[in-house]
């Protein structure tokens, strides 16, 4: 998780990696799963409440075997969707999905 100097994460919108870190994944998988309102960005929350949230991400992925291709079909363009736009948006705004010599 990136954090601001009071230890809470920045929000989606406001991510260095343009969305594309382990955290905005989480955010987004769990738009997927209806856990969160599609416009929650997860602005201030702390390493406690995001964990909470993985817990939850994690036990709704666990019934489909962790696979996209294994969710039910409207699940399926549901993550489509939403992970396709955030990739979209991320490398418009100069993201690189190449691995740097430090990632």
């Amino acid at each position: 998780m990136r954090n601001t100097m009071s230890g809470k994460y920045e929000g989606l919108d406001n991510d260095k990696q343009f969305g594309m870190s382990p955290v905005g994944r989480l955010i987004r998988d769990a738009w997927v799963f209806g856990l969160l309102p599609d416009t929650e960005q997860c602005e201030g929350w702390s390493a406690g409440m995001l964990q909470n949230l993985y817990e939850k991400v994690h036990a709704e992925w666990m019934k489909y075997g962790h696979l996209p291709s294994r969710l039910p079909p409207e699940l399926q363009q549901r993550h489509s969707d939403i992970h396709s736009h955030a990739i979209s948006e991320a490398k418009a705004k100069g993201w690189d999905a190449e691995l740097g010599e430090g990632d």
